[in-house]
């Protein structure tokens, strides 16, 4: 595996999105680290825990690939709050690696100052004042992937594989999954 990625995992998480993510991930051979705000196992939105690899305050930019955030409620609120996180993002979006953010999570992008003037969506009710804002499935712009929810989590997944794999692998993997 050469790419890595971070996944991060705020209290009150969805899980869904955060596990597609990984485990799509890693069906592509991403090398997936999972990053909890807080120590031992994080706890989802719908009671689901989910235990996390290292947490935050070990987290170095120059070790990864590519920052995701997964969304749901408290969850996105929690990563847009904590200025670890907004630190963190900054400094991928300054190394021009790619960032990721599902459901309500773009918010804590548009509080790092990451999204000015950039393509962007997120779960209705979540729109980003400094993006230019669309309410399409999934949105590329640059380094910048943005999703609407749990409904386009897969679609989500795999536009990653195909930017941190290869298209060919996103390809064979939706094959398989049945997508």
């Amino acid at each position: 595996m050469d790419t890595k990625a971070l996944v991060l995992l705020a209290p009150g998480f969805e899980e869904i999105e955060a596990v597609t993510v990984i485990d799509v991930l890693r069906r592509a051979d991403v090398e997936v680290v999972v990053a909890g705000l807080e120590p031992g196992p994080i706890m989802g939105s719908h009671a689901i825990s989910v235990s996390s690899d290292l947490g935050i305050e070990a987290v170095r930019e120059a070790d990864f690939d590519a920052v995701i955030l997964p969304g749901g409620m408290p969850g996105a609120a929690n990563l847009r709050d904590d200025p670890r996180v907004l630190e963190l993002l900054g400094e991928f979006s300054t190394a021009g690696k790619l960032c990721a953010a599902i459901c309500a999570a773009p918010i804590a992008l548009e509080a790092a100052g990451i999204l000015e003037g950039r393509r962007a969506t997120s779960y209705p009710g979540f729109e980003l004042p400094s993006a230019s804002y669309v309410s399409e499935g999934v949105v590329e712009d640059g380094n910048l992937v943005t999703s609407r929810g749990v409904g386009t989590a897969l679609e989500f997944a795999l536009v990653l594989a195909s930017r941190l794999a290869t298209p060919e692998t996103a390809a064979l993997l939706r094959q398989r999954m049945l997508v």
